[in-house]
């Protein structure tokens, strides 16, 4: 009679129940696995015969058997190390050596030689799936529990070996459930960079803190040294913490991509990505084989600085366009067709031509005109068109370069970014978004309202032909973040006017 286990596989940012089905019949010796099983899953024979003899029990090439694994649905690819537990346990009881009713339980792990379990990637994504298609508890290696137990509604055992599985199986052990105190986690936030610690700047940091109200795009063009990156680095310090549920959300992306720090299984940090200018299309937007996160995924409900922004590939830089207006990615192969989530707020940074000295009263650009158009060419009309800010950043005096810190001047910016994004939570509460940002066309009218002298305003620059229709809706997010800042329900015609103010740059 083949014994049956069930398992887990992840499909993108998802996980599906996988049965594993083992059967065992005298015959001449052979090992063989079917479903669809990439090269890691096929491998885990040999990880399964050495961890069963290491953990004391008869492994199959020892006995005249025939040993069939199937794991289903045979037309969903198994990739990964997830099945070696389950397959060792599958041929455990499908040879008599153990008598455990498997249940109502989900098993995951890693098998090294010697029986131990190894960690595993995605663990969040599966706890989760378990969770919500009613599974009451999941058996995994013990480096794992913790990470697994930040979903509640399961049971989680973690167990350091196979030998320990089967005794919990027996019922020999008992394994302590465990659970996960995720308040502490939030505790102590740290940040590389502060805003207090750039001197001047403030028409930067007054963009800087506009953007991270209402998470709108940023560019920052200015001479090599002037602080771009610097400016950039400093944003993580203003933006509000992320809430649990987001914390979750960012985590299982990590989790999955194998990033997820080993000392702290959940996220609590916004992240922030600098990918390099020489990333290919498939590192930014996701891709290769099998599909995996790109960057710009990881830089979900956070910050993805892009520096040197005109030296990136031409089509890496264009890709970016459809997921900075939608929030989400959604990959298409032969085979497979993945969404993937993509919440970013773009932060790029640019020198304004090669030498990087174009407009700059202090040194003498040595670019030919032809040169600065060619370098200004790289960024395309329509990706332009979907950043929100454009702004200069000069290069300073020594006088304030060498000015005292501004004491609390971080706190104070975070301190209104929070009230913002408070009201904005409050405003969108019977809305499926929760943020400026992510207003769609239909409900501008409703949250972005301007009065008659604004519109005036706002209708020379259309016609004029400075501002789309996209940079239109823009800034009317962009100038509904102003107004929360300032504290204000109404849309003024100050905060219509800076915002326009910082949006035609792009001329």
């Amino acid at each position: 009679m083949p014994s049956k286990i069930f398992s887990a596989a992840i499909i993108g940012l998802d996980a599906q129940i996988i049965e594993v089905e083992t059967d065992v019949n005298y015959g001449l010796h052979s090992f063989t696995i079917v479903g669809l099983a990439d090269k890691a899953v096929e491998e885990s024979k040999e990880r399964v015969e050495a961890a069963i003899k290491s953990a004391g029990f008869s492994p199959p090439h020892k006995q005249p058997l025939r040993v069939l694994v199937n794991l289903a649905p045979a037309d969903l690819k198994k990739e990964g190390s997830f099945y070696d537990l389950p397959i060792a346990l599958g041929f455990l009881a499908a040879s008599k050596q153990l008598k455990a009713d498997f249940g109502n339980r989900i098993f995951i792990g890693e098998l090294a030689l010697d029986g131990k379990l190894r960690p595993v990637k995605g663990v969040l994504a599966i706890a989760s799936a378990i969770e919500e298609k009613g599974w009451g508890e999941i058996v995994l290696p013990k480096s794992n529990a913790q990470e697994a137990s930040l979903i509640e509604g399961i049971n989680v055992i973690g167990v350091d070996s196979l030998k320990e599985a089967v005794d919990f199986l027996e019922g020999r052990l008992v394994v302590p459930k465990i659970k996960t105190g995720v308040k502490d986690f939030f505790n102590g936030l740290k940040f590389p960079v502060e805003l207090s610690w750039i001197k001047g700047q403030e028409h930067a940091k007054r963009a800087l803190e506009i953007s991270s109200a209402g998470s709108h795009h940023l560019m920052m063009v200015g001479p090599p040294g002037a602080g771009k990156s610097l400016l950039a680095k400093s944003i993580p310090s203003l933006l509000p913490p992320l809430t649990f549920e987001e914390a979750l959300e960012v985590t299982k992306i990590y989790s999955i991509a194998g990033l997820l720090p080993k000392e702290k299984p959940l996220m609590i940090q916004r992240p922030f990505r600098a990918p390099h200018h020489s990333s290919s299309e498939p590192a930014l937007i996701g891709g290769g084989n099998p599909l995996q996160p790109g960057e710009i995924t990881l830089s979900h409900r956070g910050i993805l600085f892009l520096d040197e922004f005109p030296e990136f590939h031409r089509d890496v830089l264009e890709a970016l366009r459809q997921p900075m207006e939608e929030g989400q990615i959604t990959i298409l192969r032969s085979k497979a067709r993945l969404t993937f989530p993509a919440r970013f707020t773009l932060v790029a940074a640019s020198n304004p031509c090669p030498c990087g000295y174009y407009g700059d009263n202090e040194k003498e650009c040595k670019c030919h005109p032809l040169q600065v158009q060619n370098y200004r060419r790289k960024l395309s009309g329509p990706l332009m068109d979907r950043m929100d800010l454009f702004i200069e950043v000069p290069r300073l005096k020594y006088e304030k370069l060498t000015a005292a810190d501004v004491e609390g001047s971080t706190q104070e910016a975070k301190t209104a970014i929070l009230k913002a994004r408070e009201i904005q939570k409050e405003r969108y509460k019977s809305e499926n978004f929760f943020i400026n940002s992510e207003i769609g066309i239909p409900q501008l009218k409703k949250y972005c309202r301007v009065d008659g002298q604004s519109e005036n305003l706002l209708r020379k620059y259309v016609d004029s032909a400075k501002l789309s229709a996209r940079g239109y809706h823009r800034v009317l997010k962009l100038s509904r973040t102003i107004a929360d800042l300032e504290g204000s329900e109404n849309i003024l015609y100050d905060h219509v006017a800076e915002a326009l103010m910082y949006r035609i740059k792009e001329d």
